[in-house]
Formats: structure tokens, sequence, C-alpha cells
């Protein structure tokens, strides 16, 4: 039984620590898996998400689904705390320790509490190592808990300093393509004759935006948990806005080149495309239809009153229908899993941007 326990608690410490620096140092896509943080994140977000959705009014559902992502990061750490304290309880009752305390009864909790104090590097308390084995146990354990401890404190600054460059981009969007953003009020806003280079260096930016927001939620998926502060926005909200004005460009429409379309419409997807793989959400094969032909004869009206012209015949609504296909059942299934609407292509009548609102007036 000891030999059985002491394997039990080797495996859970490597398991655990492997799993630590997987998900804090290594930077890159773990593909693998058994992990804890996977576990912790598949029983834990369909949990939360059950029940978000019987949360009828939209305002407080998101400010419900707003704190998983913090909370999320807490309940992970602590699993990794409360593992590793449990497993070296487990090795110190394998291995047959010998530890001074004040009931002369060792109990298991006895070791568990030696275990706690140690690893959160309090020190010996009122249960101290008598053997040689309990003494090295206790430094190992003391060291563990100083790594993990240091890993945390460098880990939370990173993980909110992505989100922060995140969400810098998204609140720029808003004067830029409206709330919630749409490709429409986007081009709206910054094509034809005079705009045309604004409109270029948007695309660039939002290039660059795009190759940082598939770097750093790779790195760190847990970001991607994190919602926006404004209800109308999203991280996914923008990557889709990107990727419907692109399409449209590349569509083809007076006065925009489409090579900087073409380019972050690459960017845009291939985030698109590595997330959904991240979440392990398939892509869906007949995702709702996010632009029918009475919305794109309404899209191509709005932008024509705007004096911009959107290539028309058969020839521009297939090469269209071609280029949502490439991006439409990923972005679709993020959104199911996430709980991320996806943005409309046309702008509802009479809402004004978040930044014409306040907590007053509205």
């Amino acid at each position: 039984m000891e030999s059985i326990a002491f394997v039990v608690g080797l495996l859970v410490i490597s398991l655990v620590l492997r799993d630590a620096f997987e998900t804090v140092i290594l930077p890159r896509q773990v593909r693998r898996r058994v992990r804890v943080t996977r576990l912790v994140y598949m029983t834990s977000w369909p949990l939360f998400r059950a029940i978000a959705r019987r949360t009828r009014n939209s305002e407080r559902r998101e400010a419900l689904l707003a704190y998983f992502g913090p909370l999320s990061l807490i309940f992970l750490l602590g699993t990794w705390a409360v593992a590793l304290i449990f497993s070296f309880a487990l090795l110190n009752w394998a291995t047959g320790s010998q530890v001074n305390a004040p009931d002369k009864n060792i109990t298991f909790a006895t070791l568990l509490y030696e275990s706690g104090t140690t690893f959160f590097t309090l020190g010996p308390g009122d249960v101290t190592p008598r053997s040689d084995g309990a003494r090295l146990l206790m430094v190992a354990e003391a060291a563990t808990g100083f790594g993990v401890l240091a890993i945390v404190i460098g880990y939370l600054p990173v993980l909110y300093q992505a989100f922060s460059r995140r969400e810098v981009s998204i609140s720029m969007l808003d004067a830029r393509a409206g709330s919630p953003p749409t490709a429409s009020e986007l081009l709206r806003r910054h094509c034809g004759e005079k705009h045309s280079a604004a409109l270029e260096q948007l695309l660039y930016d939002w290039e660059r935006w795009s190759a940082e927001l598939l770097e750093s939620h790779l790195s760190y998926p847990t970001i991607a948990f994190f919602r926006s502060q404004h209800d109308r926005q999203s991280w996914l909200a923008a990557l889709t806005t990107l990727l419907d004005t692109c399409a449209l460009v590349q569509t083809g429409i007076e006065g925009a080149s489409p090579r900087p379309a073409r380019l972050a419409f690459a960017m845009a997807r291939h985030a698109a495309v590595d997330l959904a793989q991240v979440f392990n959400t398939h892509p869906q094969a007949n995702p709702p239809d996010r632009l029918p032909p009475a919305t794109l004869a309404l899209l191509r009206e709005s932008l024509l009153a705007a004096g911009i012209v959107l290539q028309r015949g058969p020839e521009a609504d297939r090469r269209l229908t071609e280029l949502r296909a490439e991006y439409e059942p990923f972005v679709d299934a993020i959104s199911t899993f996430l709980l991320m609407p996806l943005p409309p292509w046309l702008p509802a009548e009479a809402i004004a941007d978040d930044w014409e609102t306040t907590g007053w007036r509205r």
C-alpha cells in the first residue's frame, strides 16, 4: 500500500509541475490531452456556461461571464497548490517520515498540515521533521512552493499586460466601426477617395493586432475567457469584423487596394483557425447565414449611399461566399463555445457608439 501511495504522490507532483511549466513558461500550444489545466477548464467552463445561459438579461449574463476568466485562474492556481500539498503529504506517509507533533498520535491529517505549512513557506510550526527523509521532503516541498509562488508572481502581470494590449485596440475600434463593430460601418468611415490611405493603415494595424492576438492566446489561452469592459465589444467580434471587411475589399471596392486586405485576411483567419483548435471547437458544416441575399443587397445600398461602390454580379457574389466560407465556420464555433455573439454586417439603426453614451444618458 505504501509503495502505491509513493508512486501516486510522485506521479501527481510530476504532472502538476509539468502542467505549470507548460501553462506559464512554455510559449507554445500544448496538444497533450491529459493536463491539469485542461481538466480544470473542461469541468468548470461548461458548468459556468450553463448557469449563464439561464440568465435571460444579456447585460447580467455578460457581467456573470466576466467573472469566469479571473475566477478560473484563481481556481487553477488553487488546484495546483492543493494537489502538491496532498502529494507531498502522501510521500511523507508512504516513506514513514518521523515528525514531532504536540499530539503523539501522528495521522495523515498531521502530515497534511505539515505539508501545507511547508508548501506556503511558513517554516516549521508545531509539527517538525525528525528523520532525514522527512527533512529532505520538507526542503523539496519548500523549494517547490517557492518556485510555484515565483511563477504566479511572474504569470499574472504578463497575463494582464497581454489582455490590456488586446483591449486597447478593441476600444479604439468603437469610433472606427461602431458598437457593436460592423464591416459596413468600418468601410463607411474609412473608405472613399479621401480615406483610402486611412483604410490601408487600419488594415495594417489590425493585421499586427491579429498576430499579437494569435501569439498571446496560443501562449495563454486563459486570456480568451476574459471579456471586454463593454458589453457590445469582444475580441471575437473585432476579429470577425476585420475578416468581414477584408472579404468585402477583396470582393472588389472601387478605390481600395486589395493587397492590404489579403494580408490582414490571411493573418486574421490564421488566428481564428488556430484558436478554434485550442478550444477543440470543430467548425460547423452549415453555420447560420450571417449575410443572406436580402442583407447583402441592403449592404450594397448602404455603402453606395456613402459613396462606396461594392462590385456586383454573380462572380462577385461567388467570391464573397468563398471568402466567408474560409472563416465563418470557425468564428461561429468559437462564438457558440464562448457565448460571444458575432457582429452583424450592418449596424442597427439609431444605436449610438459606446463613446457617445454615459451611465446617466444613453
